[in-house]
Formats: C-alpha cells, sequence, structure tokens
C-alpha cells in the first residue's frame, strides 16, 4: 500500500476524533451571521447558472459535508441535496445539526474520490475545506467533472492551509496570525483544543499532494483539463468569513473555484 494510500484510513481515523469539536465551529456558524452570507453566497452562485430553473429542480451533491453545514443551507434554499462524507461519525454529526431537515437530504457515506455515482446525475457539485486533504485530488476533480450533467455547476472553496509546513515566509505569516488572534482576544481555531490532535494533521497535511502547491492555479489548469470552464474569485474571503475567521487565517485567505461544464448542444 503506496503512501497516499494509507492517508485515506488516517484521514478517516483523525476526522471519526474531530467531529464533535468541528460540529461545534459548524453550529456556531448556524446561529451567527455566517448562515446568511453563506446561503448567500451559494443562492447567488447556483441562480446566476441557474436563472430560469427553481431550487427544488436542481440536484446538488455536496461532497465532504463534515457536519453538515453546506447541506443544510442548501436544503432550505430548497435544493434537492445529496450529502456524503468519508466519515461516519461526521454524518451522525451532520443529521444533528440538520435536526428536521435531515429527512429532507440523502445522507451517503463515500470516498469523494470514487464516487457511487452514475455519470451526469447532478446539477450542482460542491465542497468547501476538502480538496487540499486528499491524496488525490486530481481522481477527485475527475469524479466531481463526471457525475456533472451538461450545464451544470461545480464549486469548491479552499485554501492553501499548509503552505507554511514548507515555505519560511507562509510560517512567518502563520505566526503572525497567531500572534494578532491573541492580542484581539478572539478564538484562535489554529490552536489545539482537546482531542484535536493537530500535529496528526499536520503530519498528513506533509504527505498530501496540494500543502506545497500554489492554488487555485492549479486547480483551475486541471479542471480546464477536464474540459470544464473555470475561474478563481480569490476575494470570496472578504464576502463569506468572520471577522475573527479573517484574523485566524490572514494568511490563508479562502478561494472559491467555479466550473462550469458545457450545456449540451442541441442539433
Amino acid at each position: 500500500m503506496g503512501c497516499r494510500d494509507t492517508i485515506l484510513s488516517e484521514n478517516k481515523s483523525y476526522w471519526t476524533g474531530r467531529a464533535s469539536g468541528y460540529s461545534e465551529v459548524n453550529q456556531l456558524e448556524l446561529a451567527t451571521e455566517q448562515r446568511r452570507k453563506w446561503s448567500d453566497c451559494l443562492h447567488a452562485e447556483i441562480a446566476r447558472r441557474f436563472p430560469d430553473r427553481t431550487p427544488g429542480s436542481l440536484r446538488v451533491l455536496e461532497v465532504g459535508t463534515g457536519p453538515g453545514f453546506f447541506a443544510i443551507l442548501l436544503c432550505e434554499l430548497g435544493c434537492d441535496v445529496t450529502a456524503i462524507d468519508l466519515t461516519p461519525a461526521m454524518l451522525e454529526e451532520a443529521k444533528k445539526n440538520a435536526g428536521e431537515l435531515a429527512s429532507r437530504i440523502c445522507w451517503m457515506e463515500m470516498n469523494a474520490e470514487e464516487l457511487d455515482f452514475a455519470d451526469e446525475s447532478f446539477n450542482v457539485v460542491i465542497s468547501r475545506n476538502l480538496t487540499w486533504n486528499l491524496p488525490h485530488p486530481d481522481r477527485a476533480y475527475a469524479e466531481w467533472a463526471r457525475v456533472l450533467k451538461p450545464g451544470g455547476l461545480l464549486l469548491n472553496f479552499d485554501a492553501n492551509w499548509y503552505a507554511y509546513l514548507f515555505d519560511d515566509e507562509a510560517q512567518a505569516a502563520y505566526e503572525r496570525d497567531r500572534a494578532n488572534s491573541a492580542e484581539q482576544g478572539v478564538w484562535d481555531q489554529n490552536l489545539a483544543g482537546e482531542g484535536e490532535n493537530f500535529d496528526v494533521m499536520e503530519d498528513i497535511a506533509r504527505r498530501v499532494p496540494l500543502s506545497n502547491i500554489r492554488r487555485p492555479n492549479w486547480d483551475l489548469m486541471l479542471l480546464q483539463g477536464l474540459g470544464l470552464h473555470a475561474e478563481a474569485d480569490e476575494q470570496i474571503w472578504q464576502h463569506v468569513w468572520s471577522e475573527e475567521e479573517k484574523l485566524n487565517f490572514a494568511s490563508t485567505p479562502l478561494f472559491m473555484v467555479r466550473a462550469l461544464r458545457a450545456p449540451m448542444i442541441q442539433r
């Protein structure tokens, strides 16, 4: 078994341990202004691509749902939502967080790199803070493109989270984030709490391929190679992050990759 193949099982073990703590982050998002900011963002992106479609007519796949934040928002918008995650413990947290909406969302345990769906199954494929963690992100993108319907929309939100492990300037910027967060007295999500074992995640991050690659350029080139029209919004963090997140992660700003599959040509 190769190094990257072992990462999948290590990820599953790590995120099983983090499920409860990570769920608290999503619960905070659901209880604050972040719920509206992200809902507005997702609605705007979907409506822009499908101006003449009702949300209920759109099949949406969320890959790596974690504790369910995006799945919940998409369901509230009226979309037909399928949400997958590698970790059963995360799916259990997601169902609890969804409350009465849980029965309206299709929850499935699944590997983001090997989807059990037919070709052209979804109008929208969406993910957040997942790609960086994958052992084979190129396979994942190929799968996401495969299940996307003609005319479909792919949205991926991510960042160069662990660049500081490979670059001295990035390391210095990361340390400034820690100092600024402490000075402002905000909760620093990069400081490990009980059971979080960030050293384990850093060890995994050193071995996954994207930690030492400048993004989103890599994403755009790969998606274009898959036949999608891809572009990036590197200022999306300004619109969807809280002030605390902007302090915590100033050195690793969130970007959005938007990829479009060409509509079917009518003959």
